[in-house]
């Protein structure tokens, strides 16, 4: 008999809610559930759902992170932001950079190539908003560290893709000197920022027009659906970065619409199982197999990217005269890493393809890790800010 992908989908609402609940008997959030019934069905493991079929399920992830980014940018209202100033950029920069400069260092130092050393240090600034948002919403969080919390794993992205561009161009002048133009490669992320901000702004304003004439929560979910889905693909077609732009798309609504928190209260009714289908599939994409080939280079990438978060955050922090919980605890928030840090290994392996295997291998390997240690150490460093309400 012959499965097909709805019965693959029932598996994984099925399995995503068992595991959900028997975490909790550890106190454990929900997604670290997810990501272990992924991990135990998937290719690696018990291999009840084949490769193939994990890998047409790309579409469940970007539906996912597309809506994750439609909340995180709900943050950015005007109010907020005048309220806070600059101290969520501040310290987004602070924690992107100092692990991009903690892993290069501790690389070098142990003898690995400067190429290697650059590129994934400048991987090493990447976080994954997505399990940051799941425990938000599942201990309905609140307080001054998740506030800022959720502006910083906002900007984190547009952080890591600059970091990347130094890098790149750095590698890229390294290994042909002169005949390329360090300009022109930072100017390349730059731009994808620039492009994703301003179509995620004209999508916002549109946003606004058909909801003067449909009313019902039952069009306007519709509506919702759309203007995030065609953000998305526009972003993935002309080269941008959708997680940018649905995050300005809805940063643009909420200011400019009276509207918008009726729109988000709406989109989160239909996006629990879209969410646990997700971090299920991610579970299934973690492959255990390339653990033993990291080696010291995957512990020192691990191990100074976590110590390079901490510090970075709360040095940024500290500058910005943020509250003392921000300061002790958000940096601690800022392990889980995953698909913007896979997405960038694979630039970098085609950079320097004598090391593609062990970019993959570590990267792969540290997403793993972070991703089933994260969501418990999110949700701990919240606990003691005290700012869980569950």
């Amino acid at each position: 008999m012959q499965l097909n992908t709805l019965f693959y989908l029932a598996l994984i609402l099925f399995s995503g809610l068992v595991f959900g609940r028997a975490v909790k008997l550890a106190k454990l959030p929900n997604v670290t559930g997810y990501l272990v019934a992924g991990l135990l069905i998937g290719p690696f493991v018990l291999r009840l759902v084949p490769a193939d079929t994990v890998k047409g399920l790309e579409v469940v992830s970007e539906m996912a992170l597309a809506f994750i980014a439609f909340s995180i940018g709900s943050e950015f209202k005007l109010t907020y932001l005048k309220k806070v100033g600059p101290m969520p950029v501040v310290i987004a920069v602070f924690e992107g950079l100092t692990a991009s400069v903690a892993v290069a260092l501790a690389l070098v130092m142990f003898g690995f190539d400067t190429e290697l050393a650059l590129l994934l240090g400048a991987i090493a600034s990447a976080t994954a908003p997505a399990a940051t948002i799941m425990v938000v919403k599942q201990y309905r969080a609140k307080g001054p560290v998740t506030e800022t919390l959720l502006s910083v794993v906002a900007i984190d992205d547009a952080v890591a893709l600059i970091a990347f561009g130094f890098a790149v161009a750095i590698v890229n002048m390294m290994q042909n000197p002169g005949e390329t133009s360090l300009i022109l490669a930072i100017l390349k992320p730059v731009g994808e920022i620039l492009g994703s901000l301003l179509l995620g702004f004209l999508l916002g304003l549109m946003f606004k027009i058909p909801l003067r004439y449909f009313k019902k929560d039952s069009n306007r979910l519709i509506i919702t659906c759309a203007f995030i889905f065609l953000g998305s693909s526009l972003a993935s077609m002309l080269g941008l970065s959708p997680l940018l732009l649905c995050m300005a798309m809805s940063a643009t609504l909420v200011n400019v619409s009276s509207d918008a928190n009726s729109i988000l209260k709406l989109a989160d009714t239909v996006t629990p199982p879209i969410f646990l289908m997700f971090f299920v599939v991610s579970g299934m994409e973690l492959d255990i197999t390339v653990l033993p080939q990291v080696g010291l280079i995957g512990i020192i990438y691990i191990i100074f990217r976590v110590v390079g978060k901490i510090a970075g955050a709360s040095l940024g922090a500290a500058i910005m005269k943020a509250p003392e919980a921000v300061r002790k605890y958000i940096g601690f928030s800022l392990v889980p890493q995953a698909g913007v840090a896979i997405g960038l290994s694979l630039l970098a392996a085609q950079l320097v393809p004598d090391y593609a295997r062990i970019i993959r291998a570590v990267i792969l390997s540290a997403t793993l890790i972070y991703e089933l240690t994260g969501p418990a150490i999110t949700k701990a460093s919240l606990d003691r800010a005290g700012e869980l309400n569950a």
